[in-house]
């Protein structure tokens, strides 16, 4: 299957002059710098749930295949009805059923049992209820009224045979494994899984377990590689990096040549133990972005042999946001998808606040009963509880602003980032 072209060795690159940079600025970069990494391969389909679609698929068959009854009725060929108020057919013997069709041809004036599914023999283009019709003694009857083609399904008005069903870049849910199954899809192209490494930093993290006062948990990599897998993504945990400069290379040496791309929580600021801004600006091709949003720091960006490195603070809050705002679109750009923008609405606030302008704020939120936002009770981010609590995040923007109660604000549910 084909490989595509490395990264530009620029693509993170920022115009000179940039101090501290706009959210959109940030994103707008990510998205004109990045491309697809990975290379395609052929699947069975059965084993296509989110996975990314390397080429359009078309419909093998139409759906339906062939005209068909939407109901359980009785079918005949309408232009036998005439005008009178009450109509009344001969039913033929046999019926026609979903998986067994009925082969012979519904004389003119005469109706068949139909049920649903059932495809039209030929001879029937109208299907009446069967709650619409009395039965005796070989008869149907029933009012005037019934429209030409009634409860019939016509062949391909769903989707017709050769057309587009879904296109290149498009993630597969199980409702379009579903759809591509029901046109007679087996086999499709896709983007091979982007392989991603998660990296903690830190002297001071352990795993779970005994652990004395001056040490943390390392609470992000397993946070973050959960985001990583409800992306779609094939997790490759890279455990944790101490605050030596030669491990922390060393680690990433050996990560470049298995993965795709690279998220390491911590080290990303400029202070002495910020080791992985240190090294990425010594031996990558770093870029280190002060983006104006809360929570964050600097999101340090590089390519690693080639690999794209996204170093996400070690706040874990702030790393949580920075992922969902910043690596989740790139990484969908690097497997393969188009650039993906959360969806978000409007909602009344059942919160006050006061923002200063410059700074994008991430807050997060949850809707209550009332069908209205309400925050957490901090915007510390070291307060980790409140990712639990919240349902998703409100957005404000970079100007001053005061929110009441009962004004709109913007409010992304953690469903729009795939999570």
């Amino acid at each position: 299957m084909i490989a595509p072209p490395p990264l530009r060795d620029d693509c993170f690159a920022l115009p000179a002059g940039v101090d501290w940079t706009p959210a959109d600025v940030a994103l707008d970069r990510l998205k004109n710098g990045l491309s697809v990494v990975c290379a395609t391969e052929e699947i069975d389909i059965g084993d296509a749930r989110g996975r990314v679609l390397s080429a359009d698929v078309h419909a093998k068959r139409s759906n339906p295949p062939a005209p068909n009854s939407a109901v359980d009725g009785y079918g005949f060929s309408f232009e036998c009805l005439g005008e009178n108020d009450v109509h009344r057919l001969d039913l033929i013997d046999g019926r026609a059923a979903a998986g067994g069709p009925f082969q012979d041809e519904v004389p003119f004036g005469k109706a068949i049992r139909i049920l649903t599914g059932a495809i039209l023999p030929v001879g029937v283009d109208t299907v009446i209820l069967e709650e619409d019709v009395s039965v005796a003694s070989g008869e149907i009857a029933f009012h005037a009224g019934l429209k030409p083609f009634a409860n019939t399904r016509k062949a391909g008005e769903d989707v017709n045979v050769n057309e587009i069903a879904l296109t290149a870049g498009h993630r597969l849910g199980p409702q379009d494994v579903g759809l591509l199954v029901a046109l007679g899809v087996s086999k499709i192209t896709v983007f091979k899984r982007l392989r991603v490494g998660v990296l903690s930093t830190g002297d001071e993290l352990v795993n779970a377990g005994p652990a004395e006062p001056w040490q943390t948990y390392d609470a992000n990599r397993p946070m973050l590689g959960g985001l990583v897998e409800n992306f779609g993504y094939a997790l490759v945990d890279l455990g944790q990096a101490p605050d030596d400069r030669s491990a922390l290379k060393e680690i990433l040496n050996q990560a470049a040549s298995h993965v795709d791309a690279i998220l390491i929580s911590g080290g990303a600021s400029g202070g002495d133990e910020d080791h992985v801004s240190a090294l990425l600006r010594e031996e990558g091709n770093m870029q280190t972005w002060r983006i104006a949003i809360k929570p964050g720091r600097p999101l340090a960006l590089s390519l690693w042999h080639g690999v794209p490195v996204f170093g996400l603070p070690g706040n874990p809050v702030a790393a949580f946001v920075c992922s969902l705002i910043f690596a989740r679109p790139a990484l969908g750009v690097l497997a393969g998808q188009a650039w993906n923008e959360p969806q978000g609405f409007m909602v009344p606030a059942s919160f006050t606040k006061t923002k200063k302008p410059g700074r994008r704020e991430y807050l997060r939120a949850r809707l209550n009963t009332d069908g209205q936002v309400e925050i957490f009770k901090s915007e510390g981010s070291g307060r980790i509880s409140g990712l639990s609590w919240s349902t998703g995040l409100v957005e404000l923007d970079e100007h001053a602003q005061t929110i009441q109660p009962k004004m709109p604000v913007r409010f992304i549910p953690y469903s729009s980032f795939g999570i």
